[in-house]
């Protein structure tokens, strides 16, 4: 029999998968936020600050089980789209190192879309 929560959600694949998802998301988020704090500081781009505080808080969402971290995590996707065009246009090979990483993160978060609709928040 599976382990239960509180609020009655099974702890199946699914939600382990879900907190591995929230790791892999406050892995990058971190850092990312850390360095763009550093870098706002030095009078560069408030892009990666932004981009890292997204990542923390779908991070804190996923942990949560809450569907506002996959609109949370839409609005930082967005939010990557538009300034990697800003930054270097339809320069296809210059997309790959500002667009392949979020994209799978992406995917990712979508994957966890069943359980997050499950956990009910």
């Amino acid at each position: 029999m599976s382990e239960t929560r509180s609020m009655g959600t099974p702890r199946d694949g699914a939600f382990f998968w879900t907190m591995l998802v929230a790791l892999l998301a406050l892995a990058f988020g971190l850092p990312i936020l850390g360095g763009g704090v550093y870098l706002i500081w030095l009078g560069g781009s408030w892009y990666y600050a932004i981009a890292g505080f997204g990542l923390v808080a779908t991070a804190i969402a996923l942990f949560a089980q809450s569907m506002s971290a996959f609109w949370l995590y839409l609005l930082t996707y967005i939010g990557t789209v538009i300034w990697a065009f800003w930054e270097v246009g339809f320069d296809w090979w210059a997309q790959v190192p500002r667009l392949v990483a979020p994209t799978v993160l992406f995917i990712f978060i979508l994957t966890t879309l069943p359980a997050l609709a499950r956990s009910g928040r």
